[in-house]
């Protein structure tokens, strides 16, 4: 059975790289490629053709591979989408979304590092101390989990919200300060989605954002709500008010941002703070991201592909979750 893979148009990532060639011919599966698909994240043709890839043009690829194929037009198939996986710990190994989010999440601290006009570690010299960078994350998620771990490995007094009782222990493990906010809604059944919460939470939530946002040089914004707009957590007023050099990433822009200045894939200033909106910092790791996704790409495949065949059983919850269209 032929996989194809196609050159993605908006992101430097490519969806299979080539040292998943072994793992492929496992399930029986011959791959083809779109010449020049993954160079931009650091895999030439020649990489692929080393490894048994089948060079080839986008329109060849996309009538040869009949079942499986990242990349669509108008076709009568069947459409996995790979962040419809659950967040389960049966699908861990195929969680895209958390695999793009932690990188996300490095990368946010690099970028609010780059544009702040001070260092990140508490330094002694001659001529005096520096005191250490105070960075406050908003969401500790997978990519906030990340951020706070590398605002911490740099040296910043780091801090947290997030909505969900779970996060506080994994906030503070990491050596962080986490804030909370009383009467968040219970977010149990949500599969470790953060929930919709009700104005007066976002209120109260918005209020002590803005008090500790006055304290702060770097925010790191990642508070997002499955298939809705991203919470409003830093109001116009409060940015008003912060610290002139102080620098905000907003990794929700593409929902709406959680900063109210935010503009999706842009980077501005307003009131002497920076503001960076761009929801997809992983694909600026395209290398490491080709990889990470290639091989929960690869994992799912291996759950969905029997004998050379696609079985996309939906008794099977993973399967039954991640197939958005079904062939007629």
């Amino acid at each position: 059975m032929v996989i194809g893979i196609v050159k993605e148009t908006q992101f430097k990532r490519v969806a299979i790289a080539p040292a998943a060639k072994s793992k492929l011919e496992k399930l029986g599966l011959n791959p083809w490629i779109e010449s020049g698909a993954g160079v931009t994240a650091g895999f030439t043709d020649l990489m692929y053709e080393e490894n048994q890839f089948n060079i080839a043009s986008r329109s060849e690829i996309l009538s040869s591979a009949e079942d499986v194929i990242f990349g669509l037009d108008k076709f009568d198939l069947n459409v996995v989408s790979m962040d419809m996986v659950p967040r389960t710990t049966l699908a861990q190994a195929m969680d895209v979304l958390s695999s793009m989010a932690s990188l996300a999440g490095y990368k946010a601290v690099l970028k609010g590092a780059d544009h702040y006009n001070n260092m990140f570690p508490m330094m002694m010299t001659a001529a005096g101390t520096i005191p250490p960078t105070k960075v406050m994350v908003l969401g500790a998620g997978v990519a906030g989990l990340q951020a706070i771990a590398t605002a911490k490995r740099l040296g910043a007094v780091v801090e947290a919200f997030d909505t969900r009782a779970a996060a506080k222990e994994e906030v503070m493990s990491l050596g962080a300060s986490f804030v909370e906010v009383e009467g968040a809604a219970d977010d149990r059944g949500a599969g470790g989605y953060a929930v919709q919460q009700s104005e007066e939470y976002l209120q109260r939530q918005r209020a002590l954002v803005q008090e500790r946002a006055l304290k702060s040089n770097i925010i790191i914004a990642t508070a997002q709500v499955r298939g809705k707009k991203a919470p409003l957590l830093v109001t116009e007023e409060t940015i008003s008010n912060m610290k002139p050099g102080s620098v905000i990433v907003d990794l929700a822009a593409s929902t709406g941002g959680n900063c109210a200045f935010t503009q999706n894939n842009a980077t501005i200033v307003r009131n002497g703070v920076v503001i960076i909106g761009n929801s997809d910092l992983a694909d600026e790791l395209c290398g490491v991201a080709s990889t990470l996704f290639s091989n929960n790409i690869i994992n799912f495949l291996q759950m969905a592909v029997q004998n050379g065949s696609l079985n996309l059983s939906e008794e099977n919850e993973i399967i039954r979750s991640a197939l958005i269209s079904k062939a007629h």
